[in-house]
């Protein structure tokens, strides 16, 4: 269960990794602290170096500028650089005339491109915001601009929506142009000839984000293949140091390169990643494997190492890859990265970044509810760890060729000194900086007239459709306003500033994570705890969640009617596992019509004290709850999964749904039932609105989400004040008992909170037509919730509120201005997640039919690469449906679809989904 087969224990080295991935942030600092500082010498000569290159960056950059101007003028905290970012990244795929003419009009309509005019020395600047005001019929010149101003807007009105559409066209494409060295590798390498002879190297990026398709992953092979063939033919025999080399990203060549995936992963991507490592040694070029998201870091060591021991890759020192520096484990990387060196005899070219994905790993850990960052949370952080690696890297020449990724002065300054200052770096090392960025600065460290260190150019290869997911990337990395890319040219922003020690910065922080960056746990800040989740890809956190699952899943469980806090005994029926129909996860006593009664008649005489109960108390009964749930996740994640049919991933979000069902309506009931609200009223006259409980509440819950829908309502109606009765699906009986035997640990009396399990005739209709509930919560299909409206309709008494949730047709609307792959990913995701199970699962496509065949043969790739199968393996993707009820009835309307429309992918099913 879960993981089959699983890593082998981590050597001590690997097991440092690990202890590093997700470690307090004070602590990971404060070491590297020590590590990076430097001698109060070598600070001044390279505060001193580093002032100087920042003087001639902006003493030379006037007329000219580049990119780097480009980004400061238009930064991405303004309203015009989020404009050109929506407007790079979809206009350039978007086939047909009439989605680009609305793309272009809206994002151009409240743009004010007019305040960037003339801010800028830069030629380039100055004439793009000439074209887009032009384009976004923006025109409000100066005073003396006026008559100017009415020919331009004539012009515009006179040409119409075409020219524009052109116009704009080609100024996103004269952006990306900066960002791509050329539209294929013969071109890049043409276009790189001038630079290679100013003593600058090149590594190529074939462009392309991750493989989605079996299909897309031979293609960007073949790419890479080929590249490495014309990149070796122009390298002439130089080498991997001096010659230009190749960048590859591992996630181009597999489609399901994630840790779930990790056996298939090793068997499948480590012959494709050696077959091209071959191919580089054949030619002597260097051959680098780029850093992605962090939670790949573990699995792409094991590809990488695997690679590197190879016998044929003997005597070839061209192998490499890229480590980021705001990852908080990368100074143990370069340690482990240095012993397998070591083991393999061989010099790895090591290229020192500090990361592209910052925002995303910091969103991620926190929609995750993982237990820490991954990366740092200050900038300065990042900083000092780039120094204390570049340091370790430096100290271990017979290990590594260290390849210096930045476009930071003082960073770059910095190096330098601890390589023993210019001359000495020029042996030791390289720099490298992104094509189109950074070239004032180097110009100052590059060509032979300068200090002559070399510097490669890490030069993105591909067409205009490629470019989008990489430009965003580079946009958000070097376009944010604290970059140092924007501030080397911002002549308002202090020298001193830009050049100060970020060891010194980071010491004299009283807190050193950043204080509006909360850990997961505390983003909704005082009002509750955020839910807990499982990191999937940390094999420490896998280990324990393991043995717990397996414990829980042996145990006998059991289901009964639970009135006034009392099982009631019986002989039960089977539960099947929806995924096994051999094996039974335990039994249920279902209740009868007298059980029906006694609970509401126990219900409604509990009513008023539980009425009377402070909402301080009730709501402590619910954050108690939360943490029992958390505390005894094994019992839960396994009936998930047995009972439910849920995949690993379903099942922790299912139990941190409940657990945030439980904290939310416990701050509600604070907030909400504590105290009067004052109302405004005439003087002498008090008026208050007080919110009380109406009775008592029938939950009835599905089986989809058996624990946190079921949570969910009764949560709520016990925060407000409310006696429950509860009513399962019957499919999912053992998870609502589990979860109302912790609400009864938590605080809640048995007379207040009843369990009864049971079909719809037996006991649902009995609680509906009872005149005694005083409000029901229902979520199910649309036919019963109206059947129970009728019911309730039907009533004699007070109006009886019913709170349904019911189902639904869901759809996507796709045009030509949206990424195909992140449309292919959602709706994987959405449309067979849980099985196409949940209330929210996309049932309807719609897609714009000049995008709809790539999009088609994509989606058909993806499909095919999903795992269907036992929910308790990490690796399976798609579960079982939950009964034979529901199988027959997708059957039915697979058999439909079949005759009205035309069956495009069916996935199958292997021998283990036989039963």
């Amino acid at each position: 269960m879960i993981l089959d087969p699983a890593p082998s224990e981590p050597t001590p080295l690997r097991a440092a990794l690990r202890k590093w991935y997700r470690a307090d942030e004070t602590a990971v600092v404060n070491d590297l602290l020590r590590v990076a500082e430097l001698s109060p010498e070598m600070q001044d000569r390279v505060a001193s170096r580093a002032r100087r290159l920042v003087e001639a960056v902006r003493t030379n950059r006037v007329g000219g500028g580049g990119i780097d101007a480009f980004m400061h003028a238009y930064e991405l905290s303004s309203r015009e650089g989020v404009v050109l970012m929506c407007l790079a990244e979809a206009l350039l795929r978007i086939p047909d005339a009439e989605t680009a003419n609305q793309l272009i009009k809206d994002k151009l309509r409240e743009a004010d491109f007019s305040q960037h005019l003339g801010e800028s020395d830069s030629m380039f600047v100055n004439a793009s915001t000439w074209a887009l005001m032009l384009t976004g019929r923006i025109l409000k010149l100066d005073e003396g601009g006026k008559d100017l101003s009415s020919i331009l807007k004539r012009l515009v009105t006179r040409s119409g929506e075409p020219v524009i559409r052109q116009a704009v066209t080609q100024a996103m494409r004269i952006l990306g142009r900066q960002f791509v060295m050329g539209r294929n590798i013969g071109e890049a390498l043409e276009r790189a000839e001038a630079a290679e002879a100013r003593g600058y190297r090149h590594s190529y990026d074939m462009l392309g984000e991750a493989a989605r398709t079996a299909g897309d992953a031979q293609r960007y092979f073949e790419a890479y293949d080929k590249a490495i063939a014309a990149i070796g033919k122009a390298a002439a025999g130089r080498g991997p140091v001096v010659g230009p080399g190749i960048s590859i990203k591992l996630s181009a060549l597999h489609p399901r390169y994630e840790f779930a995936q990790r056996r298939r992963v090793l068997d499948e991507l480590v012959p494709r990643v050696l077959k091209l490592a071959q191919a580089a040694k054949k030619y002597g070029i260097g051959f680098t494997v780029d850093a992605e998201e962090a939670d790949r870091l573990d699995l792409s060591l094991e590809v990488i190492e695997a690679v590197s021991g190879d016998a044929s890759l003997t005597g070839w020192d061209g192998f490499g890859l890229a480590i980021q520096a705001y990852q908080k484990r990368c100074l143990p990387l370069v340690d482990w990265l240095a012993d397998m060196a070591t083991r393999h005899r061989r010099r790895l070219m090591v290229r020192l970044v500090k990361g592209a994905y910052w925002d995303s790993e910091i969103k991620a850990s926190q929609e995750r509810g993982l237990p820490n960052y991954p990366v740092f949370t200050r900038k300065a952080s990042t900083d000092v760890s780039y120094l204390a690696c570049a340091k370790r890297l430096l100290e271990s020449p017979a290990a590594f060729f260290p390849q210096f990724a930045t476009h930071n002065a003082q960073s770059l300054s910095a190096v330098i000194e601890m390589a023993g200052g210019p001359e000495a770096a020029r042996e030791k090392l390289e720099f490298q900086r992104l094509h189109g960025m950074g070239e004032p600065l180097y110009e100052q460290v590059t060509p032979a007239e300068a200090m002559g260190i070399a510097a490669r150019i890490y030069a993105p290869v591909g067409s205009h459709e490629d470019l989008l997911a990489y430009l965003v990337r580079r946009l958000l990395e070097n376009g944010a306003n604290t970059s140092f890319v924007n501030r080397i040219v911002d002549e308002k922003a202090p020298l001193d500033e830009i050049v100060a020690d970020p060891v010194m910065k980071v010491r004299r922080l009283d807190q050193k994570p950043h204080p509006r960056i909360p850990l997961p746990a505390h983003i909704y800040g005082t009002e509750r705890r955020n839910s807990a989740g499982i990191d999937f890809t940390d094999i420490d956190a896998l280990r324990p969640l393991k043995q717990e699952v397996e414990a829980a899943a042996a145990r006998e469980w059991r289901a009964q009617p639970i009135i006034g806090g009392r099982p009631l005994a019986g002989n039960g029926e089977p539960v099947l596992d929806p995924a096994d129909l051999r094996r039974t996860v335990g039994t249920v006593l279902n209740a009868g019509p007298a059980d029906v009664d006694a609970a509401i008649a126990r219900a409604v005489r509990a009513f008023p004290g539980w009425a009377a109960t402070p909402a301080t108390e009730r709501a402590l009964c619910l954050e108690r709850a939360a943490d029992l749930m958390e505390a005894e996740r094994g019992g839960i994640i396994a009936l998930c999964i047995r009972e439910a049919g849920k995949t690993l991933p379903d099942a922790i979000a299912e139990l941190r749904e409940a657990v945030d069902f439980c904290r939310y309506y416990a701050q509600r009931a604070r907030a909400d039932f504590s105290k009067p609200i004052p109302m405004p009223g005439p003087t002498g006259e008090r008026n208050q609105l007080a919110l009380h409980g109406r009775g008592v509440f029938a939950c009835i819950s599905p089986w989809n989400f058996p624990l946190a829908i079921f949570t969910g309502q009764i949560a709520a109606a016990l925060a407000a004040g409310n006696t429950v009765i509860t009513k399962p699906a019957e499919q999912t009986p053992l998870i609502a008992s589990l979860a109302v035997a912790l609400l009864h640990r938590a605080g809640i009396p048995g007379d207040v909170l009843h369990l009864l399990p049971g079909d719809g005739p037996s006991v649902g209709a009995p609680l509906v037509k009872d005149p005694r509930i005083a409000g029901i919560a229902f979520t199910g299909s649309t036919e019963t919730a109206r059947g129970i409206n009728r019911v309730l309709a039907a009533k004699d008494g007070p109006i009886v509120p019913l709170i349904a949730e019911t189902g639904g047709q869901n759809a996507m609307i796709v045009d030509s201005s949206a990424l195909p792959e992140q449309v292919v990913r959602d709706t994987v995701v959405s449309a067979f997640q849980s099985a196409g199970q949940r209330c929210s699962a996309l049932r309807v496509l719609f897609v714009q039919q000049d995008i709809a065949p790539k999009l088609t043969e994509m989606l058909t790739g993806a499909m095919a690469e999903l795992k269907i199968g036992d929910p308790a393996e990490l690796s399976t993707d798609v579960g079982p449906v939950i009964d034979k009820a529901a199988k027959d009835m997708l059957e039915a309307h697979a058999v439909r679809m079949k005759r009205e429309g035309q069956l495009l992918y069916q996935a199958k099913l292997g021998a283990a989904c036989a039963n």
